[in-house]
């Protein structure tokens, strides 16, 4: 006797339930090495239009933060996406190798630099950056980042060093590049200057002095014995005082103060007034700030003079509206004190000390001075007031401490000359998300000139010789010769050979009679090294320039975005990139900055052993990156549990067309059921709108999609109404076989657009599938699919699906009142307007099926409705007992069991099935 459990078409699948991820996520990675993965989709996809993202190099300094992984995996799921929808994307991972943070990584170790040549410790920062590569590197690929991982870039390597030669010299050539002494931000625990990008910002305590200056000559404007007050937080750049500043176009007035008199701004002298504790101060001249220029100061500790000038950089915001001016510890003490011809006074060596030019200070670290000065100033009598207060100061990146402006001989680039071609690149660039336009505008129409050296030894060297009567010498010949010969040796070969070795044979200069030489001993900025990866990269390996998309963080638009955008525009007139991405930081749960001291650090590797990469990848697509993101174990658990959900859906669908031939038992569209039609434009819909967004770099839209489709439409209606059909109808009958093709084109589609966010997964179930294709990762993304009856079908099932919700509500409330257990035990009679009952005689039992319930009655209007129903909005609904018997097989009601009597337990529509089919 046949068994009825045995003839139910239960889902058979070998894809297992549970993902193990972090034991088989590296599995399958030796496997996609082993068949070259990225070789076999550039292979597949050679011919096609060209994509490039071009990566933004990481620092090759210890292992990889969650920041990197957010960053990387976003890159990668562009990547995959694009090279799935129609194009070429050769990626390309680099490195960002030379800089202090390695330096400092080998005085740690215990490497003594100063008794290695600087070519010898170069070699170790070179084996150094290599090793600390290769770590990240498996990091990144332990992602499961896609890319050409045997030749990613290295900024180190001679190739890459020759054309960054190259841009410096034609940005040389250009007179974009000069050697000037002026005020830069100077770290004196690295002994370097710094470019904007290495700054950031922190609060610290400083003191804030004001102080008087006498009178020399006050040219007849204002009483001699009146004083000016200026007011400071930097008492260390006292002794390089030069001038004071004021504004031309305020007022400012001499006040008596006892028998004293001062010269301030008229605005300030209620605060001025507070501030020093004047007891009825007396208004005896008001003086325009442009009939004092050229008045006479004297130096409070110095016998020199002290010069009134006018700027507007002088405001009444704070202070006095009297400006300490030292040219050589100010950018806008620089620029006034150069329109008056005053010398460049910095009185401060590179470890931060005074010099010799500070008499009396000689050897005081800056810092220790404040306190030396401001008790000088108090015995000459020139100190009026000192008190302290936190304010947030420059420090450098990589040190942690503060940093000063000291006036060096270093080497700039001008923006100036051509920022109008810079700010018009900008514009032609499109941003995501828009207001990094804004941002990057602003950022370069506000910057000074680039300082492009560093006084360190692990870089690439300023390609500059001197004659021997101090000229400097670039020029088309020697850039060329230097940029041949660090393609042959690398970079190091600057520090190994003197200067006439690295000149070209035979090479003369009148500035040079004897024929003898020297070369700069500064190296470049980092930022130039990485913001000549344009050339370095997409120009040297043949790649599209300029690439469509730079991808990094928001912190960006003054690093890497900036000096890319300056070299690419000063030598080729355009943008390196058509499109900036900007993703914002990562913070924990509760939104606080990740660190040590708080305990709130999520590591990418801990979080993969844990959970896997996809669960990882799949956070951050469910995260809005354009603004600061969030991440927790807690977190990373709730995104496991969308991963579960999502598996088990796919695995579900693989158990019920594991019996489906799409070659031979496909059912037309046009003859599908109607309830299948509207699932088969779901999922039309959500593939339009997952394409739309992945086109737009919209993953939170992606992931919220395919979870919805996944959680409503999938598992709470379309699968769970599809058991009663695909596991209890004959194998080849034509209602199962309608739903086994809308689940098989389903779960093809999940596939292919889940496989940018959750590689592992997709091919993992994939390779359960019987496709020519040896990865999903070698299909494309299905067209979208549009139907004629798609509008009208659309507006039937959203009433029909209001109607089911109605249902379902009667039938929960049935449930707790314990008239019923599940839905199959319910008979269900609905009362309703005319429209309403309309719609559900077309297709009652097409819609009885949608809701589970073995019986349904459409009676008459709602306002005939027994009392004991449940009115809704839009109908009254009683919910009873099914009639009849319960079917053994298939578990519905039906007074038709028992009707056969070779098969008395079971229905009719069962009998029929197994009498046809397995007797």
């Amino acid at each position: 006797m046949v068994e009825y459990k045995d003839t139910l078409l239960m889902p058979k699948t070998d894809f297992p339930m549970r993902g193990n991820l972090p034991a088989n996520e590296p599995k399958m990675q030796e496997k996609w090495d082993a068949m070259d993965i990225n070789k076999l989709v550039n292979d597949r996809t050679k011919d096609r239009p060209h994509f490039v993202l071009h990566d933004g190099p990481p620092y090759a300094n210890g292992d990889i933060h969650i920041g990197h992984a957010l960053n990387k995996v976003i890159k990668d799921m562009i990547n995959r996406h694009r090279s799935m929808t129609g194009y070429h994307v050769p990626y390309i991972p680099g490195w960002d190798t030379h800089g202090l943070p390695i330096e400092q990584a080998l005085t740690n170790k215990g490497v003594k630099r100063k008794e290695l040549t600087i070519a010898e410790f170069r070699e170790l920062c070179e084996k150094y950056a290599y090793e600390q590569i290769e770590n990240q590197m498996a990091q990144f690929k332990r992602l499961g980042v896609r890319g050409d991982w045997e030749n990613p870039y290295i900024t180190l390597k001679p190739e890459f060093e020759s054309r960054q030669i190259e841009v410096f010299g034609k940005m040389a050539e250009k007179g974009y590049i000069y050697k000037g002494l002026k005020p830069v931000y100077w770290s004196p625990s690295s002994e370097s200057a710094l470019a904007e990008a290495e700054i950031e910002y922190k609060d610290i305590k400083s003191p804030s002095i004001y102080v008087s200056f006498e009178i020399k000559d006050a040219k007849g404007v204002v009483p001699e014995d009146a004083k000016f007050i200026i007011w400071t937080t930097t008492p260390w750049t006292i002794p390089a005082n030069l001038g004071i500043s004021l504004n031309p176009e305020i007022t400012y007035v001499v006040v008596a103060v006892g028998d004293k008199k001062f010269i301030i701004a008229k605005d300030l002298l209620k605060s001025v007034s507070e501030t020093l504790e004047w007891e009825n101060p007396e208004v005896i001249q008001e003086v325009q700030g442009q009939e004092l220029e050229y008045v006479v100061a004297k130096h409070p500790i110095y016998d020199r003079d002290s010069l009134v000038m006018v700027g507007d950089h002088v405001t009444t915001e704070a202070g006095t509206g009297c400006v300490h001016t030292a040219p050589g510890h100010g950018e806008d003490d620089f620029m006034v004190g150069k329109r008056y011809g005053l010398e460049v006074l910095s009185p401060v060596n590179d470890q931060g000390c005074y010099t010799h030019e500070a008499p009396g200070f000689e050897g005081i670290f800056y810092d220790d001075a404040n306190k030396v000065i401001t008790e000088k100033l108090k015995e000459v009598g020139a100190l009026e007031k000192l008190s302290f207060f936190t304010h947030s100061y420059p420090h450098d990146w990589r040190t942690k401490k503060p940093v000063i402006y000291r006036a060096t001989p270093q080497w700039f680039c001008s923006v100036e000359a051509f920022r109008d071609q810079l700010l018009e690149a900008v514009k032609n660039t499109t941003f995501t998300p828009a207001w990094g336009e804004t941002r990057l505008y602003n950022m370069i129409r506000d910057r000074g000139d680039w300082c492009i050296s560093r006084q360190r030894a692990w870089g690439v060297p300023i390609p500059v010789f001197y004659a021997e009567n101090g000229e400097e010498i670039i020029t088309p010949e020697t850039i060329a010769h230097v940029s041949q010969l660090f393609r042959e040796h690398g970079s190091n070969i600057w520090f190994q050979r003197e200067a006439k070795d690295l000149l070209p044979e035979g090479f003369t200069h009148p500035g040079s009679p004897n024929g003898k030489f020297t070369k700069e001993n500064d190296i470049m900025d980092v930022w130039f090294d990485s913001g000549s990866s344009h050339q370095g990269v997409l120009v040297e390996r043949g790649m599209k320039y300029p690439a469509d998309l730079y991808l990094e963080g928001s912190d960006q638009h003054r690093g890497w975005f900036n000096s890319s955008l300056i070299t690419s525009v000063a030598i080729n007139g355009y943008a390196p990139y058509k499109g900036l991405l900007t993703h914002g930081f990562v913070l924990d749960g509760e939104g606080r900055k990740m660190s040590k001291s708080l305990g709130n650090v999520i590591i990418p590797e801990k979080v993969m052993n844990q959970y896997g990469a996809d669960i990882l990848r799949l956070w951050v697509a469910s995260v809005d990156y354009t603004g600061d993101v969030r991440i927790s174990m807690d977190m990373l658990k709730q995104i496991s549990e969308v991963y579960r959900k999502i598996r088990n859906t796919l695995r579900f669908l693989h158990g019920n067309v594991s019996d489906f031939n799409p070659a031979t038992d496909r059912v037309a569209y046009e003859d599908l059921n109607e309830m299948d039609q509207y699932m088969y434009m779901r999922l039309q819909d959500v593939l339009k709108a997952v394409r739309n967004a992945y086109d737009r770099y919209e993953f939170a839209s992606v992931y919220h999609t395919i979870n919805n489709f996944v959680a409503v439409e999938l598992s709470a209606l379309y699968l769970d109404v599809a058991k009663d059909v695909v596991y209890i109808e004959a194998v080849d009958s034509k209602n199962r076989r309608a739903m086994q093709t809308v689940m098989y084109d389903t779960l093809q589609t999940l596939l292919k657009v889940l496989t940018p966010i959750l590689p592992h997964t997709t091919d993992e179930l994939w390779s359960y599938l019987n496709e020519e294709a040896v990865s999903v990762q070698l299909t494309d993304f299905p067209e979208v699919d549009e139907r004629e009856n798609f509008p009208q079908l659309r507006a039937k099932w959203e009433r029909l699906i209001e109607v089911r919700d109605e249902v379902l509500k009667a039938l929960e409330e049935a449930r707790n009142a314990k008239t019923i257990g599940k839905s199959l035990e319910a008979k269900v009679t609905i009362y309703a307007d005319q429209d309403v009952l309309d719609l559900l005689n077309e297709d009652a039992k097409q819609f009885a099926q949608s809701c589970i319930v073995s019986q349904l009655v459409i009676a008459g209007s709602k306002d005939s409705a027994p009392s004991d129903a449940l009115v809704l909005e839009k109908t009254a609904i009683l919910i009873e007992k099914a009639d009849g018997e319960k079917c053994e097989r298939c578990w519905s009601y039906s007074e038709s069991v028992g009707q056969n009597e070779n098969h008395p337990t079971i229905c009719s529509r069962c009998a029929e099935v197994i009498e046809k089919h397995y007797v």
